[in-house]
């Protein structure tokens, strides 16, 4: 077996205001990752494609101060308040880690 064959291709429609206008894309995930997001999707009555709807618009429609800082980081806001902390320096840090 090809590889390639542990890609499976996702392909969802997009309604726009309940229009018959139609938005095709199709997707290469591992393919468990989309088990994964298929399982979580059914615990939260939900369906992947809106999901990933979701995902893309809340990454769009972010205000421009919110780019600086990825979705991890801003979880972990306002666990621990040190008085002369940049969280930016030490979040450049870590990246730097990570990648360097």
């Amino acid at each position: 077996m090809h590889h390639c064959r542990k890609y499976i291709e996702i392909v969802y429609y997009l309604c726009i205001k309940n229009e018959a206008m139609k938005a095709k894309l199709t997707l290469k995930i591992d393919k468990s990752t989309i088990e994964k997001a298929k399982k979580y999707a059914r615990e939260k009555d939900t369906s992947l494609s809106k999901m990933i709807e979701n995902y893309l618009q809340a990454l769009t429609n972010k205000q421009e101060d919110d780019d600086e800082v990825s979705p991890l980081v801003k979880s972990l806001t306002g666990v621990i308040k040190p008085i002369d902390f940049d969280y930016k320096k030490s979040y450049t840090s870590c990246l730097a880690n990570k990648y360097i």
